[in-house]
């Protein structure tokens, strides 16, 4: 998409902070970070939001997860982490590409903070 801003990450016309990279998955740190270790997973393939998973890209999600499982080991978050996936304007999506939050190094309250 030429106006997504995630598209244009993973393309290098906008700089990151790359974690993680492979075929399938592009992995940076958060730029407004909401703990010590906030990192986004998108999928290369842009899709819009969770919304949109179905059984011809649902590979990618459980590829994100092993994914997440990998920089959390990584960052040393032996205590937890967490995942956050926003899904529509409500939930509070702000780009509209499919995208995963891990999170870690602090404690967490519930559902929010």
């Amino acid at each position: 998409m030429d106006d997504c801003l995630f598209c244009k990450i993973i393309a290098g016309e906008i700089p990151s902070a790359k974690v993680y990279e492979d075929d399938t998955v592009f992995a940076f740190r958060d730029i407004a970070p909401q703990a010590p270790v906030h990192v986004l997973i998108i999928p290369k393939e842009h899709i819009k939001s969770a919304a949109q998973i179905d059984e011809t890209n649902s590979g990618v999600v459980a590829h994100i997860f092993e994914v997440a499982a990998k920089i959390a080991k990584d960052e040393g978050l032996d205590d937890g982490f967490r995942i956050v996936n926003n899904c529509g304007d409500s939930a509070g999506q702000t780009v509209k590409h499919l995208h995963f939050h891990l999170m870690g190094g602090r404690e967490f309250t519930w559902p929010a903070g």
